[in-house]
């Protein structure tokens, strides 16, 4: 070890003093005015970040609340568009099968008026007139 052999007694000596010393060097940068003054500083900010934070969120809040109140609308509608096209489907579809109706019954009537006459024609040929 050479020449240098310093007790142990010493060294802890040392070391507290250099702890005491760095330990006092914070307490006084801790009691210093600039210190407190940038400190509330730095609260100051922060809490005008905090509101700003705030602001920006209840801002997004009601663009989201603003979004889904149209999209409902928007279902709302397209809901409405399709009930409206089904009724017309609907109506479309019962006026169709009206016109097959009348017009299977139309040739029903034609069919049944050549029977008659070809029976008629028939009943003629048979009595010879």
């Amino acid at each position: 070890m050479g020449n240098y052999d310093p007790s142990l007694q010493k060294r802890k000596d040392t070391s507290t003093a250099a702890k005491k010393a760095l330990l006092q060097k914070y307490q006084a940068a801790a009691e210093d005015p600039k210190m407190a003054q940038r400190q509330a500083e730095r609260v100051v900010i922060n809490e005008a970040r905090m509101v700003r934070r705030a602001g920006r969120e209840a801002a997004r809040l009601t663009h989201e609340t603003e979004i889904a109140e149209e999209v409902a609308r928007a279902a709302e509608r397209e809901a409405q568009a399709q009930l409206e096209a089904e009724r017309a489907a609907a109506l479309l579809a019962a006026e169709q099968v009206q016109r097959e109706a009348a017009i299977a019954a139309e040739k029903k009537a034609e069919r049944d008026a050549r029977y008659a006459a070809r029976k008629a024609d028939k009943k003629a040929r048979r009595r010879g007139y």
